[in-house]
């Protein structure tokens, strides 16, 4: 199937096949192209320019008429726990009386209540619930996501959680990439005996998983009061024997030493990162490994921002993800990350855009396929309603400016 966009106002993010990402000042460097056309040919991007230059046989395909809206290739969103059962919003009016992520943590609840709820829950209700989320952020312009296990913390739940990841992956039409997080948080029955945890992590749950098939990626929550850069190292270095790919919690609370754990381990990405200094930048600089930023989390928690313009400016690449889960981000609408990244982090709009598209595909592995306008690449796209400019769609940070999302060359809505 063939299908033409024509008089598209701006189309947004057009990269050559060499661009893994962008980083340091290039990150405000967003290539487009004024009244142009897309064509895309069996589900993938076939051919764009100028419409002064728009071939007279594309007038026989379907075509969309653009005019006076953008194109942008969709977001990849490369951190999300968007598989849970139910909701926390007690927790949030804990938070708004005063209590820290940490103090709720201690008495049972964040992370270790969600593990209460995947455990009472049966399969398929985790999956259609999850499948809901998955179809509202495919409406809001996602087109790839990383998807985390770590609310089972048990060998069953666990297992649990990953095969709910693959039936969506067998049932949706986005890119979808999973990650085992056994490591997320430390049980209560192993409270006092952290290795012990660390140990089933190792020995029990990665050969199940690996078993199955169940991920692409490991993933540990190295930071203070959860695991240390030791424990993080072993289960990495376990993760790798079975062909796991390490991209990690770290420096969210503290600085935990895990941006160098990361790095050590040739972390694809090092996820949070509020607590960055010169020796996490220098670090990061000397590394494939993507910084990526959770706004959406410091901001509903209330913490400290990651110093994102001295990242920047120092020459590293950034990406911004959702962190979509029930106790710190429960959105993953990436357009309103976007507008934290610049209402909040500063960063240009070009920059956002960067680093939820092009950035957030490496972040997820998939750099090759989406993230950008490229002939070849997967035709995964939004497009806009009628907008005067680029600024505007992160400054309008509470209105719905997508009008059709195109999923493998699809219309979706």
């Amino acid at each position: 199937m063939k299908v033409i966009l024509k008089n598209i106002k701006k189309l947004i993010q057009i990269r050559d096949n060499d661009t893994k990402y962008v980083s340091g000042n290039d990150m405000q460097i967003l290539p487009y192209i004024d009244d142009a056309f897309l064509l895309i040919k069996n589900n993938k991007i076939a051919d764009f320019g100028e419409m002064s230059f728009f071939p007279k046989e594309y007038n026989n395909f379907n075509s969309i008429d653009c005019t006076n809206k953008f194109v942008f290739p969709s977001f990849c969103d490369s951190h999300t726990h968007l598989v849970y059962a139910g909701s926390r919003e007690q927790e949030y009016s804990d938070k708004i009386k005063g209590l820290s992520y940490e103090e709720i943590a201690k008495r049972g609840g964040g992370i270790l209540n969600s593990a209460k709820l995947i455990a009472k829950i049966s399969e398929d209700d985790l999956y259609n619930q999850s499948l809901q989320r998955i179809n509202e952020i495919i409406k809001q312009g996602t087109g790839a996501v990383e998807i985390k296990s770590g609310y089972g913390l048990s060998t069953e739940t666990e297992i649990k959680m990953l095969r709910v990841i693959k039936r969506l992956k067998e049932n949706v039409p986005i890119k979808i990439k999973a990650t085992f997080l056994g490591a997320h948080s430390i049980p209560l029955e192993y409270k006092n005996n952290r290795k012990k945890y660390v140990d089933l992590v190792i020995n029990e749950m990665l050969p199940e998983v690996a078993r199955e098939n169940l991920a692409e990626y490991i993933d540990v929550f190295c930071d203070r009061g959860f695991f240390t850069p030791e424990d993080t190292d072993r289960i990495l270095k376990a993760g790798a024997k079975y062909g796991l790919i390490p991209k990690i919690h770290a420096n969210e609370l503290d600085f935990s030493g895990g941006i160098q754990v990361g790095v050590k381990n040739k972390a694809l990405s090092v996820d949070h990162l509020e607590f960055t200094g010169d020796e996490e930048i220098k670090t990061l600089l000397n590394s494939d490994t993507m910084p990526t930023l959770l706004p959406g989390a410091a901001f509903f928690l209330g913490m400290k921002n990651p110093p994102v313009r001295k990242m920047i400016n120092a020459g590293l690449p950034i990406c911004l993800g959702s962190d979509f889960n029930p106790g710190s981000s429960p959105s993953g609408n990436m357009k309103l990350i976007m507008s934290f990244g610049t209402i909040v982090l500063k960063m240009l709009p070009e920059e956002t855009i960067n680093a939820t598209t092009i950035n957030g595909a490496y972040a997820m592995g998939i750099e090759k396929t989406h993230g950008s306008i490229t002939k070849g690449k997967i035709a995964n796209m939004f497009i806009t309603k009628e907008i005067p400019s680029i600024e505007f769609f992160p400054y309008a940070y509470g209105s719905n400016l997508i009008d059709k999302v195109i999923i493998n060359g699809e219309i979706v809505k």
